[in-house]
C-alpha cells in the first residue's frame, strides 16, 4: 500500500513540476500581423466550425493571418475544439447519423463526456441554415493538439506562411463544475498543450472570463492575452475589472468607435472587433484603424 502511495505521490510531483517548468519558461513572441485577418472558428461561413477542415481552408485563402477557435475541457481532461458546452443539435448528428433533439443535447455536455465518445459525433454533414455557403463534409470535433499538429504540418508541406492561433477559453463562474473545470485547471490544461506543441510565440489566449486571463497573465506573463467584450461598460471600467493591460481589447464590433480605438492605442493595446460579416463593415472598421477583424467569412479580406 505504501509503495502505491509513493508512486502516486511521485506522479503528482512530476505533473506539478511540469507545470512549474511551463510557468517559468521564457520565449520570444513572433511579430504580430500589422492587421490580423482572423477566421472565426476557422471561417464557419465556409466550412464546419472549429474543425481541421475549416482551418486548412482558411489557410488556403492566402489572406488569413490568424485562426480563431474555441476550447472546452472534456471529462477525461482533454482540450477539445468547440464553441458550445454541449453537442449542438443545429449542426450535429449522432454517431449513426441521426438527428439530435434539443432535449437530448442538454445531456450531451462536453465536460461530462470522454473525448473518445465526443469524437464519434458528426459536426459537418448536417445543413446549417444560418450559413448556406458552408460546405458540408462529415467531420468531428478535434483535440486542440491534433488541430495544431495538422495545421503546422499543412503549413510546412505546402510552403505556407506561419499563422497565429487566437484561442478562447470557454468557461464562466456559472459553469464551474457543470460545463467547465475551475479556471486554474482550464488554464493549466490549455497551457500544457501549447507548450508541448511549441507554438507559444504564435498564440493569443482570449476569453470573456477574466479569471482565465488573469491566471495566465500571472503565471505566464509572456503569453499574449485578449479580453473579449460584449458589455456596455466603459473601456476604463473593463480595464479596471481585468486588472492588467492585455495585448488585445476585443469588443463586439458594434461597440467600436474612433474614441475607443484611440483609448486602446494610447494604452498600447490592440483593438480586434468581432464578428464582422460584411465587406462594407470590415472596410468601415479599417477606416477607424482597428488592428484586425474576426469574421465568419475570411474570403471577404
Amino acid at each position: 500500500m505504501q509503495n502505491k502511495l509513493n508512486i502516486v505521490a511521485g506522479i503528482s510531483l512530476i505533473l506539478l513540476s511540469g507545470f512549474t517548468v511551463v510557468k517559468n519558461m521564457e520565449f520570444k513572441n513572433a511579430d504580430f500581423p500589422s492587421f490580423s485577418a482572423e477566421a472565426h472558428r476557422g471561417g464557419r461561413g465556409l466550412r464546419p466550425e472549429n474543425t481541421i477542415l475549416a482551418m486548412k481552408n482558411a489557410i488556403d485563402l492566402g489572406v488569413v493571418t490568424t485562426l480563431e477557435m474555441d476550447t472546452h475541457i472534456t471529462a477525461d481532461g482533454q482540450v477539445v475544439l468547440s464553441h458550445d458546452e454541449y453537442i449542438n443539435p443545429l449542426f450535429s448528428l449522432t454517431p449513426d447519423g441521426k438527428e439530435i433533439s434539443k432535449e437530448e443535447a442538454k445531456n450531451l455536455i462536453l465536460y461530462k463526456m470522454k473525448y473518445e465518445d465526443l469524437k464519434k459525433y458528426d459536426v459537418g454533414s448536417k445543413p446549417y441554415s444560418k450559413f448556406p455557403r458552408q460546405q458540408k463534409i462529415k467531420t468531428y470535433m478535434p483535440l486542440l493538439s491534433e488541430l495544431i499538429d495538422s495545421v503546422q504540418h499543412y503549413i510546412k508541406v505546402n510552403h505556407k506562411k506561419p499563422v497565429f492561433y487566437n484561442i478562447e477559453t470557454k468557461c464562466s463562474p456559472e459553469g464551474d463544475g457543470i460545463y467547465n473545470p475551475s479556471p486554474e485547471e482550464f488554464a493549466e490544461r490549455l497551457m500544457a498543450v501549447l507548450v508541448k506543441e511549441k507554438i507559444l510565440p504564435y498564440v493569443v489566449i482570449q476569453s470573456f472570463d477574466k479569471r482565465t486571463l488573469q491566471i495566465i497573465h500571472k503565471k505566464y506573463p509572456d503569453v499574449r492575452t485578449s479580453y473579449l467584450i460584449e458589455n456596455k461598460k466603459t473601456f476604463e471600467d473593463n480595464m479596471a475589472d481585468l486588472g492588467f493591460t492585455p495585448f488585445i481589447y476585443s469588443p463586439d464590433y458594434k461597440l467600436v468607435n474612433a474614441d475607443l480605438v484611440k483609448k486602446c492605442h494610447d494604452a498600447k493595446i490592440k483593438v480586434l472587433p468581432w464578428t464582422v460579416n460584411t465587406k462594407a463593415e470590415i472596410e468601415q472598421l479599417k477606416s477607424l484603424s482597428v488592428d484586425g477583424v474576426i469574421t465568419d467569412y475570411p474570403d471577404l479580406f
